[in-house]
């Protein structure tokens, strides 16, 4: 799936370059306050239409994300993502609302060098903000639908009103998974995570170490109408890993 690049605000940017040409020619000696409205116009009309007009490209696929955005220009594998988190990134004191965004946690070993200047609504870690879901004409629901198919239970949707109806619908409180046609049986999966994460609050290191060898997919029961198989999987991988530290160093994990 390739996104395309909405050009909407391309309009806005010409016509604020055009009004403030238009203030200038118009007047044959103008005013301080003329040159101020007129170089407001222009610097805005201005980075607006660069904006526009730079380079883009987003490509999902089974391979990864080809992208040319936020200073990459390459194929990012799956290989070097932990998460993709549609949402809102977290926002610092005072700072404006962030809009809803694609953010890419990077796994350990990735070649990815740009700041992390953004934070995963999920879980809080640095992340890299990829793409704000205004700039593009897909959906959003369209980019989490192909983020779901191809990205190997690595994409999270943070947005709240989303969150809000699955947890209702599951009555869980811990991570939450999509419904499936054919998926893990859901009372199984909610009574093996509910224990992991008792554990990782509470348990002795040999409580820990015990309900980490439970944490096997094979396991579980496949049913009609269950848990993504491909989350809860990823899910369980990311708790036994996580139980596998010291009890002095917990560490929350989150579904992808």
């Amino acid at each position: 799936m390739e996104l395309r690049r909405n050009r909407r605000s391309l309009a806005l940017g010409v016509l604020l370059l055009a009004f403030g040409v238009s203030l200038l020619l118009g007047k044959e000696s103008p005013g301080t306050g003329v040159w101020i409205v007129a170089g407001a116009a222009l610097l805005t009309g201005g980075w607006i239409t660069a904006r526009s007009l730079r380079p883009f490209r987003f490509r999902i696929g089974v391979d990864g994300l080809d992208l040319r955005v936020a200073g990459l220009n390459r194929l990012v594998p799956w290989a070097e993502i932990d998460a993709i988190v549609l949402g809102q990134p977290t926002r610092a004191a005072g700072a404006a609302l962030p809009t809803l965004s694609l953010l890419l946690v990077p796994g350990v070993g990735s070649t990815i060098d740009r700041p992390l200047t953004s934070h995963s609504p999920v879980d809080g870690r640095p992340a890299l903000a990829l793409l704000d879901l205004a700039d593009v004409r897909e959906t959003a629901d369209e980019v989490a639908a192909e983020l779901h198919r191809v990205s190997g239970g690595r994409f999270t949707d943070a947005r709240q009103d989303r969150i809000d109806a699955r947890r209702g619908e599951q009555g869980v409180s811990g991570p939450v998974f999509d419904l499936a046609l054919r998926g893990y049986e859901k009372r199984t999966v909610d009574d093996l995570v509910k224990r992991g994460l008792d554990a990782l609050a509470s348990g002795t290191a040999a409580q820990r170490q015990a309900v980490r060898a439970e944490l096997d997919p094979r396991t579980l029961t496949v049913a009609l109408r269950g848990y993504d198989m491909g989350q809860v999987d990823a899910f369980l991988e990311r708790l036994a890993a996580t139980l596998a530290n010291e009890p002095e160093q917990p560490e929350q994990p989150q579904p992808e």
